[in-house]
């Protein structure tokens, strides 16, 4: 399987740059995954609702772009949560269907714009609590990890 982390915005900490490579290098047994940083819209201090949605229209235009020809996951506050367990056979149950190339998208701290949401398969969220946004690109690459081990019998998953 292929799979394309889209994500908004660069990880600024080396220590999530670390946790990232890291999980990057152990997906490398499973699958194919490729990191596509997209530039995040630049906002005023202040941005009204109006600058907001023009800013995340115009990341969603690159999103999509970025995803063309995948099955789409986007990450999202409205969106389902799941168990690693049920993100696995998910997965699974996407690669059986024939879709090899998986897109999952992260947007800015402003979210994805409707027509990202739109195009997703499938609207995931991590937890009703809320967590920085840099967090996001570690948390759903341990979740691929961990989804690929749970697949594959691996002992990761207890």
């Amino acid at each position: 399987m292929n799979i394309n982390l889209i994500t908004v915005g660069k990880l600024k900490e080396g220590y999530l740059r670390d946790a990232c490579a890291e999980y990057v290098k152990r997906l490398g047994a499973y699958c194919r995954i490729k990191i596509t940083e997209l530039q995040e819209s630049r906002l005023s201090d202040n941005p009204s609702e109006k600058e907001i949605a023009a800013a995340l229209d115009n990341e969603g235009k690159a999103i999509l772009s970025a995803a063309a020809g995948s099955a789409i996951i986007a990450m999202c506050i409205e969106g389902r949560q799941m168990s690693s367990e049920k993100f696995s056979s998910t997965l699974d149950r996407m690669g059986v269907e024939g879709k090899s190339s998986v897109s999952i998208i992260i947007g800015s701290s402003f979210g994805l714009s409707e027509n990202v949401k739109k195009a997703a398969e499938i609207r995931m969220s991590m937890s009703e609590m809320t967590f920085p946004h840099q967090l996001a690109r570690v948390m759903i690459l341990e979740q691929l990890y961990r989804a690929m081990s749970i697949s594959n019998g691996g002992k990761y998953h207890k």
